[in-house]
């Protein structure tokens, strides 16, 4: 018998849709969204008015001349920075800040990078300890050390020598940078030192080729917070210089005041050229300090 196959007759799908786009879900406004620009900029506006104004009228008494009350510094003079650069010494303050801050600069860090590579890689028993002293140092004012730097810089025949405001700034600034630069350590894989020992590198080597590249924002950041605060002290300067040829920028200004008057466009000028080295070293090194702190505030 033959029998004859019969096709079933599948039904028509159906034509296929466009996809319609994806609906967008509404975007959720938030609260300071909603305000109006006003009351976001006006405050602001206050706050850089407020800010600004202190920076204008340092400004406008170091630039117009003696005896002018005007508002505007026009015309502009430079007498008042000629007085305080030749008659009041300001280059020799000058000079001896540079001098102090550069050698502060350089001993906290080569010292805290010492300490902070010991408290990040090694682990004894009074490591604790040792950390908590030093967070506890920072709440210890620098009067308080007055006393016993004075007695020690005596005998050692350090008094009016700059060696000894060195020294005072460095030991003030060295808690705070061993943290900073032990937190930066961490953030450094171990095992890149170890593959540097792998390759027949001793420990120091290996420090030295793989991990100090990558430390220097964090050494920017803790330099240049070294040399700014031994900059701008001036109780240190103060105890410890007694000659003028040896006395900073901090010690300077406060002898433009008297009982009797103050200069005030001489102390203008002073205020511009002690600021001025700052901002020019935070404008070049802004980019590293702020990856720096950045760095060293996260533990890895």
């Amino acid at each position: 018998m033959i029998t004859k196959d019969i096709d079933t007759v599948a039904p028509a799908a159906p034509a296929p849709v466009a996809d319609e786009p994806p609906q967008r879900p509404g975007k959720r406004r938030r609260a300071w969204d909603e305000a109006p620009r006003w009351q976001i900029y006006v405050p602001l506006g206050i706050y850089l008015l407020f800010t600004l104004i202190p920076f204008y009228w340092i400004l406008l008494f170091a630039l117009r001349k003696p005896g002018s009350t005007s508002l505007v510094p026009w015309p502009m003079t430079f007498e008042h920075f000629e007085k305080v650069w030749n008659e009041r010494s300001f280059g020799t303050y000058f000079e001896n800040s540079v001098y102090v801050g550069v050698a502060t600069l350089f001993m906290t860090t080569l010292v805290a990078l010492a300490g902070g590579y010991a408290l990040a890689r090694f682990d004894f028993k009074i490591k604790r300890a040792f950390m908590l002293a030093l967070l506890c140092s920072q709440f210890v004012p620098g009067a308080l050390l007055l006393v016993p730097l004075f007695q020690i810089f005596a005998e050692l025949q350090m008094i009016n020598s700059l060696g000894s405001v060195i020294i005072a700034e460095t030991v003030f600034q060295l808690p705070l940078s061993m943290i900073l630069i032990s937190g930066f350590i961490r953030n450094v894989p171990y095992s890149l030192e170890e593959a540097a020992w792998v390759d027949g590198c001793n420990r120091f080597t290996g420090f030295r080729v793989v991990v100090l590249p990558l430390l220097r924002p964090g050494l920017i950041a803790v330099g240049s917070f070294a040399f700014v605060h031994s900059w701008n002290h001036f109780l240190f300067a103060l105890m410890f210089l007694s000659n003028q040829d040896k006395q900073t920028i901090p010690v300077g200004l406060n002898s433009l005041m008297s009982a009797d008057s103050v200069d005030l466009g001489a102390l203008a000028a002073g205020g511009i050229i002690a600021a001025v080295p700052v901002v020019i070293v935070f404008a070049f090194i802004q980019k590293w300090l702020i990856t720096g702190f950045s760095a060293g505030a996260v533990k890895g």
